[in-house]
Protein backbone atom coordinates (compact mmCIF):
# COMPACT_ATOMS: atom_id res chain seq x y z
CA UNK A 1 0.00 0.00 0.00
CA UNK A 2 1.49 3.16 -1.19
CA UNK A 3 0.57 6.67 1.18
CA UNK A 4 1.95 9.87 1.65
CA UNK A 5 0.50 13.19 2.86
CA UNK A 6 1.18 16.41 1.22
CA UNK A 7 0.32 20.05 2.42
CA UNK A 8 -0.31 22.77 0.50
CA UNK A 9 -1.37 25.71 2.69
CA UNK A 10 -1.17 26.80 6.23
CA UNK A 11 2.60 25.93 6.84
CA UNK A 12 5.06 28.18 8.25
CA UNK A 13 1.94 30.62 8.67
CA UNK A 14 -1.80 30.36 9.83
CA UNK A 15 -3.97 30.61 6.68
CA UNK A 16 -4.57 28.91 3.64
CA UNK A 17 -4.84 25.42 5.20
CA UNK A 18 -4.97 22.67 2.66
CA UNK A 19 -3.83 18.92 3.24
CA UNK A 20 -3.73 16.10 0.61
CA UNK A 21 -3.70 12.37 2.17
CA UNK A 22 -3.04 9.75 -0.93
CA UNK A 23 -3.96 6.20 -0.47
CA UNK A 24 -3.06 4.19 -3.77
CA UNK A 25 -3.25 7.04 -6.08
CA UNK A 26 -6.29 7.89 -4.16
CA UNK A 27 -6.20 11.70 -3.83
CA UNK A 28 -8.37 13.13 -0.73
CA UNK A 29 -7.98 16.65 0.76
CA UNK A 30 -8.16 17.92 4.18
CA UNK A 31 -9.60 21.35 4.02
CA UNK A 32 -9.74 23.32 1.32
CA UNK A 33 -8.77 27.19 2.89
CA UNK A 34 -8.07 30.98 1.55
CA UNK A 35 -5.07 32.38 2.08
CA UNK A 36 -5.35 35.83 4.33
CA UNK A 37 -2.58 38.43 4.42
CA UNK A 38 -0.80 41.28 1.76
CA UNK A 39 -3.05 41.48 -0.99
CA UNK A 40 -0.92 40.93 -3.89
CA UNK A 41 0.73 37.77 -2.34
CA UNK A 42 -3.07 36.41 -1.32
CA UNK A 43 -4.46 36.94 -4.53
CA UNK A 44 -1.27 35.07 -5.88
CA UNK A 45 -1.70 32.10 -3.49
CA UNK A 46 -5.44 31.59 -3.50
CA UNK A 47 -5.43 31.25 -7.60
CA UNK A 48 -3.03 28.83 -7.62
CA UNK A 49 -3.54 25.03 -6.48
CA UNK A 50 -0.22 23.19 -6.36
CA UNK A 51 -2.22 20.21 -7.95
CA UNK A 52 -5.05 19.40 -9.85
CA UNK A 53 -8.47 20.37 -8.84
CA UNK A 54 -9.93 17.56 -11.56
CA UNK A 55 -8.06 14.25 -9.86
CA UNK A 56 -9.03 14.91 -6.27
CA UNK A 57 -11.42 11.87 -5.12
CA UNK A 58 -12.87 13.90 -2.11
CA UNK A 59 -12.80 16.44 0.51
CA UNK A 60 -12.92 16.54 4.02
CA UNK A 61 -13.95 19.85 5.83
CA UNK A 62 -13.09 20.17 9.50
CA UNK A 63 -14.73 23.31 9.99
CA UNK A 64 -16.00 26.63 8.25
CA UNK A 65 -13.98 29.32 8.78
CA UNK A 66 -12.64 31.02 5.75
CA UNK A 67 -9.44 29.81 5.99
CA UNK A 68 -10.23 26.32 5.53
CA UNK A 69 -13.17 26.45 3.82
CA UNK A 70 -13.54 29.19 1.18
CA UNK A 71 -11.39 28.39 -1.73
CA UNK A 72 -13.96 25.08 -1.27
CA UNK A 73 -15.66 27.28 -4.50
CA UNK A 74 -13.00 28.05 -6.58
CA UNK A 75 -11.85 24.34 -6.23
CA UNK A 76 -15.03 23.02 -7.70
CA UNK A 77 -15.00 25.70 -10.72
CA UNK A 78 -11.59 24.58 -11.38
CA UNK A 79 -12.75 20.62 -12.08
CA UNK A 80 -13.21 19.05 -8.52
CA UNK A 81 -16.67 17.06 -8.97
CA UNK A 82 -16.30 14.81 -5.73
CA UNK A 83 -17.88 14.86 -2.54
CA UNK A 84 -17.32 17.46 0.47
CA UNK A 85 -18.04 15.85 3.51
CA UNK A 86 -18.59 17.69 6.82
CA UNK A 87 -20.65 17.99 10.00
CA UNK A 88 -24.11 19.42 9.56
CA UNK A 89 -23.51 22.92 11.06
CA UNK A 90 -20.40 22.79 9.41
CA UNK A 91 -22.47 22.74 6.07
CA UNK A 92 -24.35 25.33 7.04
CA UNK A 93 -21.24 27.54 8.63
CA UNK A 94 -19.19 27.20 5.57
CA UNK A 95 -22.51 28.02 3.35
CA UNK A 96 -22.64 31.36 5.01
CA UNK A 97 -18.84 31.82 5.34
CA UNK A 98 -18.61 31.39 1.27
CA UNK A 99 -21.58 33.69 0.69
CA UNK A 100 -19.82 36.42 2.62
CA UNK A 101 -16.82 36.20 1.27
CA UNK A 102 -17.96 35.68 -2.45
CA UNK A 103 -19.77 39.40 -1.59
CA UNK A 104 -16.45 40.54 -0.27
CA UNK A 105 -14.68 39.91 -2.99
CA UNK A 106 -17.23 41.50 -5.50
CA UNK A 107 -17.25 44.74 -3.33
CA UNK A 108 -13.58 44.80 -3.23
CA UNK A 109 -13.47 44.36 -6.59
CA UNK A 110 -15.33 47.32 -7.78
CA UNK A 111 -13.74 49.70 -5.47
CA UNK A 112 -10.61 48.54 -6.74
CA UNK A 113 -11.27 49.34 -10.38
CA UNK A 114 -13.46 52.70 -9.58
CA UNK A 115 -9.80 53.63 -7.83
CA UNK A 116 -7.68 52.06 -10.89
CA UNK A 117 -5.82 50.33 -8.18
CA UNK A 118 -4.11 48.06 -10.81
CA UNK A 119 -4.03 51.36 -13.44
CA UNK A 120 -4.72 49.97 -16.83
CA UNK A 121 -4.23 46.40 -16.15
CA UNK A 122 -6.97 44.23 -16.62
CA UNK A 123 -9.47 44.54 -14.03
CA UNK A 124 -9.38 42.42 -10.96
CA UNK A 125 -11.83 39.68 -10.85
CA UNK A 126 -13.34 37.73 -8.18
CA UNK A 127 -11.57 34.46 -6.85
CA UNK A 128 -15.70 33.17 -7.47
CA UNK A 129 -18.88 34.44 -7.29
CA UNK A 130 -22.58 33.53 -5.14
CA UNK A 131 -22.76 31.46 -8.51
CA UNK A 132 -19.92 28.58 -7.76
CA UNK A 133 -20.81 28.95 -3.68
CA UNK A 134 -24.34 27.55 -4.80
CA UNK A 135 -22.52 24.88 -6.33
CA UNK A 136 -20.37 23.55 -4.21
CA UNK A 137 -23.25 23.42 -1.91
CA UNK A 138 -24.94 20.77 -4.00
CA UNK A 139 -21.65 18.60 -3.54
CA UNK A 140 -21.40 18.62 0.13
CA UNK A 141 -22.60 15.60 2.38
CA UNK A 142 -22.97 15.90 5.95
CA UNK A 143 -22.37 13.33 8.82
CA UNK A 144 -23.04 14.03 12.28
CA UNK A 145 -20.06 13.06 14.88
CA UNK A 146 -18.70 9.55 15.84
CA UNK A 147 -20.41 7.80 12.87
CA UNK A 148 -17.87 5.68 10.00
CA UNK A 149 -18.53 6.82 6.84
CA UNK A 150 -16.66 6.04 3.47
CA UNK A 151 -14.91 8.42 1.41
CA UNK A 152 -13.48 6.18 -0.88
CA UNK A 153 -13.28 2.81 -1.30
CA UNK A 154 -11.85 0.75 1.69
CA UNK A 155 -11.23 4.33 3.17
CA UNK A 156 -13.32 5.45 6.30
CA UNK A 157 -13.69 8.81 8.27
CA UNK A 158 -14.93 9.23 11.37
CA UNK A 159 -15.50 12.76 12.65
CA UNK A 160 -14.62 13.77 16.52
CA UNK A 161 -15.94 17.26 18.00
CA UNK A 162 -13.03 19.44 18.10
CA UNK A 163 -14.14 21.74 20.64
CA UNK A 164 -13.34 24.88 18.17
CA UNK A 165 -16.60 26.60 16.65
CA UNK A 166 -19.81 25.00 15.85
CA UNK A 167 -19.39 21.99 14.16
CA UNK A 168 -16.13 21.52 14.10
CA UNK A 169 -14.07 18.24 13.97
CA UNK A 170 -11.36 16.16 14.04
CA UNK A 171 -11.16 13.52 11.36
CA UNK A 172 -9.68 9.86 11.68
CA UNK A 173 -9.25 8.62 8.71
CA UNK A 174 -8.93 4.86 8.20
CA UNK A 175 -7.41 3.64 5.24
CA UNK A 176 -7.04 -0.60 6.37
CA UNK A 177 -5.29 -3.50 8.14
CA UNK A 178 -5.97 -1.35 11.09
CA UNK A 179 -3.91 2.00 9.86
CA UNK A 180 -5.36 5.25 10.73
CA UNK A 181 -4.33 8.84 9.96
CA UNK A 182 -5.57 11.67 12.52
CA UNK A 183 -6.41 15.50 11.40
CA UNK A 184 -6.93 18.27 14.37
CA UNK A 185 -8.49 20.83 12.23
CA UNK A 186 -8.47 23.33 14.93
CA UNK A 187 -8.49 22.48 17.81
CA UNK A 188 -10.44 24.23 20.73
CA UNK A 189 -10.16 24.51 24.67
CA UNK A 190 -12.13 23.33 27.14
CA UNK A 191 -14.44 25.24 29.49
CA UNK A 192 -15.25 27.58 26.63
CA UNK A 193 -18.85 28.92 26.38
CA UNK A 194 -21.68 27.56 23.93
CA UNK A 195 -20.48 24.45 22.42
CA UNK A 196 -18.55 21.68 23.73
CA UNK A 197 -15.08 20.23 24.77
CA UNK A 198 -12.88 18.81 22.24
CA UNK A 199 -13.23 14.80 22.49
CA UNK A 200 -10.33 12.60 22.73
CA UNK A 201 -9.72 10.90 19.44
CA UNK A 202 -8.89 6.76 18.95
CA UNK A 203 -5.32 6.31 18.96
CA UNK A 204 -3.79 6.65 15.42
CA UNK A 205 -0.34 6.02 13.88
CA UNK A 206 0.09 9.97 12.54
CA UNK A 207 -1.31 12.98 13.60
CA UNK A 208 -1.00 16.28 11.66
CA UNK A 209 -1.69 19.19 14.55
CA UNK A 210 -2.00 22.69 14.63
CA UNK A 211 0.64 24.88 15.95
CA UNK A 212 -0.99 28.01 16.19
CA UNK A 213 -0.22 28.81 19.81
CA UNK A 214 2.88 26.69 20.07
CA UNK A 215 4.36 29.10 22.52
CA UNK A 216 1.38 30.64 24.39
CA UNK A 217 -0.77 30.47 27.12
CA UNK A 218 -4.12 31.65 27.47
CA UNK A 219 -5.47 33.48 30.60
CA UNK A 220 -8.13 31.08 32.41
CA UNK A 221 -11.35 31.15 30.68
CA UNK A 222 -12.89 32.07 34.51
CA UNK A 223 -11.39 35.29 33.93
CA UNK A 224 -13.73 36.11 31.00
CA UNK A 225 -16.10 38.33 32.37
CA UNK A 226 -13.66 39.74 34.69
CA UNK A 227 -11.34 41.08 32.29
CA UNK A 228 -14.38 42.30 29.73
CA UNK A 229 -15.74 43.95 32.54
CA UNK A 230 -12.69 45.68 33.21
CA UNK A 231 -12.46 47.23 29.90
CA UNK A 232 -16.01 47.53 29.84
CA UNK A 233 -15.75 50.13 32.75
CA UNK A 234 -12.53 52.24 32.29
CA UNK A 235 -13.49 52.97 28.76
CA UNK A 236 -17.05 54.20 29.71
CA UNK A 237 -15.52 56.16 32.20
CA UNK A 238 -13.56 58.04 29.88
CA UNK A 239 -16.45 58.57 27.75
CA UNK A 240 -15.70 56.37 24.87
CA UNK A 241 -16.55 53.18 22.98
CA UNK A 242 -15.50 49.83 22.94
CA UNK A 243 -14.72 48.80 19.26
CA UNK A 244 -14.09 44.58 18.86
CA UNK A 245 -13.17 42.93 15.33
CA UNK A 246 -14.40 39.66 15.97
CA UNK A 247 -14.75 36.66 13.89
CA UNK A 248 -18.53 36.76 13.00
CA UNK A 249 -18.51 32.74 13.44
CA UNK A 250 -18.29 31.77 17.08
CA UNK A 251 -16.18 34.73 18.94
CA UNK A 252 -19.14 37.01 18.24
CA UNK A 253 -21.34 35.05 20.01
CA UNK A 254 -18.74 33.42 23.13
CA UNK A 255 -18.88 37.81 23.53
CA UNK A 256 -22.52 38.17 23.26
CA UNK A 257 -22.66 35.43 25.79
CA UNK A 258 -20.76 36.96 28.36
CA UNK A 259 -22.07 40.19 28.24
CA UNK A 260 -25.46 38.74 28.80
CA UNK A 261 -23.83 37.43 31.60
CA UNK A 262 -22.56 41.00 32.86
CA UNK A 263 -25.87 42.73 32.23
CA UNK A 264 -27.78 40.08 34.00
CA UNK A 265 -25.85 40.40 37.20
CA UNK A 266 -25.57 44.30 36.22
CA UNK A 267 -21.77 44.64 36.54
CA UNK A 268 -21.23 46.58 33.90
CA UNK A 269 -22.88 50.10 33.36
CA UNK A 270 -26.20 50.44 31.01
CA UNK A 271 -25.17 51.10 27.77
CA UNK A 272 -26.18 50.33 24.21
CA UNK A 273 -24.50 46.69 22.38
CA UNK A 274 -24.42 46.85 18.70
CA UNK A 275 -23.62 43.76 16.21
CA UNK A 276 -22.63 45.14 13.30
CA UNK A 277 -22.60 42.66 11.02
CA UNK A 278 -25.28 40.74 8.95
CA UNK A 279 -23.28 37.56 8.55
CA UNK A 280 -22.82 37.54 12.65
CA UNK A 281 -26.62 38.15 12.80
CA UNK A 282 -27.24 35.00 10.14
CA UNK A 283 -24.59 33.27 11.86
CA UNK A 284 -26.32 33.02 15.22
CA UNK A 285 -29.54 32.05 13.46
CA UNK A 286 -27.73 29.16 12.70
CA UNK A 287 -26.77 28.37 16.66
CA UNK A 288 -29.91 28.52 17.54
CA UNK A 289 -30.90 25.52 15.26
CA UNK A 290 -27.63 23.38 16.49
CA UNK A 291 -28.35 22.80 19.67
CA UNK A 292 -27.03 19.25 19.40
CA UNK A 293 -23.41 21.55 19.20
CA UNK A 294 -24.08 23.11 22.53
CA UNK A 295 -22.82 21.89 26.08
CA UNK A 296 -25.52 21.02 29.05
CA UNK A 297 -25.50 24.66 30.49
CA UNK A 298 -26.91 26.56 27.40
CA UNK A 299 -28.03 23.43 26.03
CA UNK A 300 -30.84 23.99 29.58
CA UNK A 301 -30.57 27.80 29.31
CA UNK A 302 -32.60 27.83 25.78
CA UNK A 303 -34.52 23.84 26.39
CA UNK A 304 -35.70 24.21 30.05
CA UNK A 305 -35.35 27.70 31.10
CA UNK A 306 -36.63 29.22 27.49
CA UNK A 307 -34.14 31.73 27.55
CA UNK A 308 -32.18 32.94 24.28
CA UNK A 309 -28.23 33.74 24.85
CA UNK A 310 -27.67 35.46 22.02
CA UNK A 311 -30.61 38.26 23.25
CA UNK A 312 -31.63 40.85 25.30
CA UNK A 313 -32.85 44.21 25.98
CA UNK A 314 -29.88 46.64 25.49
CA UNK A 315 -28.08 43.83 22.44
CA UNK A 316 -29.47 44.93 19.04
CA UNK A 317 -28.11 43.17 15.53
CA UNK A 318 -27.17 45.78 12.88
CA UNK A 319 -28.40 44.49 9.15
CA UNK A 320 -28.64 47.42 7.04
CA UNK A 321 -26.11 50.11 6.13
CA UNK A 322 -28.13 53.19 7.24
CA UNK A 323 -28.07 51.46 10.07
CA UNK A 324 -24.41 50.46 10.36
CA UNK A 325 -23.64 54.43 9.38
CA UNK A 326 -25.44 55.89 12.11
CA UNK A 327 -23.75 54.30 14.72
CA UNK A 328 -20.56 56.91 13.84
CA UNK A 329 -23.04 59.95 14.44
CA UNK A 330 -23.06 58.21 18.09
CA UNK A 331 -20.97 60.27 20.94
CA UNK A 332 -21.90 58.52 24.02
CA UNK A 333 -20.55 55.56 25.13
CA UNK A 334 -21.35 51.93 23.19
CA UNK A 335 -20.03 48.67 22.49
CA UNK A 336 -19.46 48.27 18.59
CA UNK A 337 -18.88 44.35 17.52
CA UNK A 338 -18.14 43.71 13.99
CA UNK A 339 -16.31 41.77 11.22
CA UNK A 340 -14.02 40.56 9.96
CA UNK A 341 -11.95 39.48 13.27
CA UNK A 342 -8.65 39.93 11.35
CA UNK A 343 -9.51 43.26 10.41
CA UNK A 344 -9.31 42.26 6.46
CA UNK A 345 -12.37 43.47 5.27
CA UNK A 346 -16.26 44.14 6.30
CA UNK A 347 -17.81 46.85 8.01
CA UNK A 348 -15.55 46.96 11.38
CA UNK A 349 -13.06 48.98 8.46
CA UNK A 350 -15.32 51.98 8.91
CA UNK A 351 -15.39 51.87 13.11
CA UNK A 352 -12.20 51.56 12.76
CA UNK A 353 -11.49 54.73 10.36
CA UNK A 354 -14.17 56.44 12.66
CA UNK A 355 -12.59 55.68 16.09
CA UNK A 356 -9.22 54.52 16.33
CA UNK A 357 -7.77 58.44 16.70
CA UNK A 358 -9.88 59.25 19.46
CA UNK A 359 -7.91 58.41 22.60
CA UNK A 360 -11.13 57.70 24.85
CA UNK A 361 -12.03 54.78 22.65
CA UNK A 362 -10.55 50.72 23.14
CA UNK A 363 -10.39 48.60 20.32
CA UNK A 364 -10.54 45.02 22.30
CA UNK A 365 -8.81 42.47 20.22
CA UNK A 366 -10.20 39.05 21.31
CA UNK A 367 -8.85 36.57 18.56
CA UNK A 368 -5.54 35.82 16.91
CA UNK A 369 -4.17 38.59 14.25
CA UNK A 370 -2.52 36.92 11.14
CA UNK A 371 1.14 38.32 9.93
CA UNK A 372 0.40 41.31 7.47
CA UNK A 373 -3.04 41.90 8.66
CA UNK A 374 -4.25 45.17 9.84
CA UNK A 375 -5.40 43.67 13.14
CA UNK A 376 -1.71 42.51 13.48
CA UNK A 377 -0.71 46.33 13.41
CA UNK A 378 -3.32 47.12 15.46
CA UNK A 379 -2.27 44.16 18.38
CA UNK A 380 1.19 45.23 18.18
CA UNK A 381 0.17 49.12 18.41
CA UNK A 382 2.03 50.38 15.57
CA UNK A 383 1.90 54.30 15.43
CA UNK A 384 0.16 54.55 12.41
CA UNK A 385 -1.90 52.37 10.35
CA UNK A 386 -3.59 52.26 6.87
CA UNK A 387 -7.38 52.09 6.18
CA UNK A 388 -8.99 52.21 3.19
CA UNK A 389 -5.36 53.64 1.57
CA UNK A 390 -5.07 56.43 4.09
CA UNK A 391 -2.90 56.86 7.14
CA UNK A 392 -4.91 56.83 10.36
CA UNK A 393 -2.94 57.51 13.88
CA UNK A 394 -3.89 54.77 16.37
CA UNK A 395 -4.42 56.78 19.68
CA UNK A 396 -6.87 55.11 20.65
CA UNK A 397 -7.07 52.24 23.48
CA UNK A 398 -5.56 48.75 22.44
CA UNK A 399 -6.31 46.19 24.47
CA UNK A 400 -5.97 42.13 24.39
CA UNK A 401 -7.65 39.05 25.98
CA UNK A 402 -6.11 36.09 25.45
CA UNK A 403 -9.18 34.16 27.09
CA UNK A 404 -11.66 34.30 24.09
CA UNK A 405 -8.84 32.42 21.77
CA UNK A 406 -10.99 29.40 20.02
CA UNK A 407 -7.48 27.70 19.84
CA UNK A 408 -6.01 25.33 22.45
CA UNK A 409 -2.91 26.82 23.72
CA UNK A 410 0.37 24.48 23.78
CA UNK A 411 -0.74 23.55 27.57
CA UNK A 412 -4.21 21.69 25.96
CA UNK A 413 -1.96 20.27 22.77
CA UNK A 414 0.59 18.68 25.07
CA UNK A 415 -2.50 16.77 27.04
CA UNK A 416 -4.54 16.15 23.65
CA UNK A 417 -1.65 14.48 22.25
CA UNK A 418 0.04 13.14 25.31
CA UNK A 419 -3.01 10.83 26.09
CA UNK A 420 -3.02 9.25 22.93
CA UNK A 421 -0.81 6.55 22.83
CA UNK A 422 2.58 7.07 22.13
CA UNK A 423 3.87 3.94 21.48
CA UNK A 424 1.73 3.36 18.59
CA UNK A 425 2.06 7.22 17.46
CA UNK A 426 4.80 7.34 14.78
CA UNK A 427 4.94 10.94 14.43
CA UNK A 428 3.41 14.27 14.89
CA UNK A 429 2.90 16.91 11.28
CA UNK A 430 3.15 20.51 12.89
CA UNK A 431 0.88 23.12 10.53
CA UNK A 432 -0.97 25.81 10.93
CA UNK A 433 1.59 28.41 13.00
CA UNK A 434 4.68 30.83 11.99
CA UNK A 435 7.77 29.75 12.74
CA UNK A 436 8.49 30.23 16.13
CA UNK A 437 5.21 28.65 17.37
CA UNK A 438 5.79 25.31 15.41
CA UNK A 439 9.56 25.00 17.19
CA UNK A 440 8.41 25.65 20.28
CA UNK A 441 5.46 23.08 20.09
CA UNK A 442 8.10 20.60 18.39
CA UNK A 443 9.86 20.80 21.68
CA UNK A 444 6.89 20.87 23.62
CA UNK A 445 5.74 17.66 22.02
CA UNK A 446 9.29 15.73 21.85
CA UNK A 447 9.16 16.63 25.83
CA UNK A 448 6.10 14.74 26.34
CA UNK A 449 7.58 11.41 24.62
CA UNK A 450 6.34 11.90 21.05
CA UNK A 451 8.74 9.81 19.22
CA UNK A 452 8.75 12.25 15.96
CA UNK A 453 7.76 15.50 15.24
CA UNK A 454 8.14 17.23 11.86
CA UNK A 455 7.66 20.86 11.24
CA UNK A 456 5.71 20.66 7.05
CA UNK A 457 6.68 22.54 4.02
CA UNK A 458 4.44 23.42 1.57
CA UNK A 459 4.71 20.82 -1.49
CA UNK A 460 6.78 18.23 -0.03
CA UNK A 461 5.78 14.95 -0.09
CA UNK A 462 5.74 12.86 3.32
CA UNK A 463 5.89 8.77 2.84
CA UNK A 464 3.82 7.31 5.56
CA UNK A 465 4.46 3.86 6.64
CA UNK A 466 7.33 3.69 4.44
Amino acid sequence: MSVKFVSFGANREVTGSTHMLEVDGVKMLVDCGMFQGKRVIAEQKNRQFLFDPATIETVVLTHGHCDHSCRLPYLSACGFRGNIYATPATRDIAGLIMADTAHIQEKDAEWMRKKKIYGEKEPFQPLFGIKDVLKVLEQFITISYRRDFFVADSIKCNFYDAGHILGSAMPVIDIGQGRKIAFTGDLGRKGTPIIRDPEQIPSADYLVCEATYGNRLHDPIEDACRQLCEVIRETVERGGKIIIPAFAVERTQDIIYYLHQLVDARKIPRIDIYVDSPMAFNATSIFRVHQECFDDQVREEFLIQDKNPFGFETLHYITNVAESKRLNEKDEPCIIISSSGMCEAGRILHHLKNNIEDPRNTILVVGFMAEDTLGRRIAEREPEVKIFGQLYKLKARVKILNTFSAHADYNDVKQFVGNMDLKRLRKVFLVHGEDEELEKMKGHLLGIGVKEVEIVDTGKEYPLYD
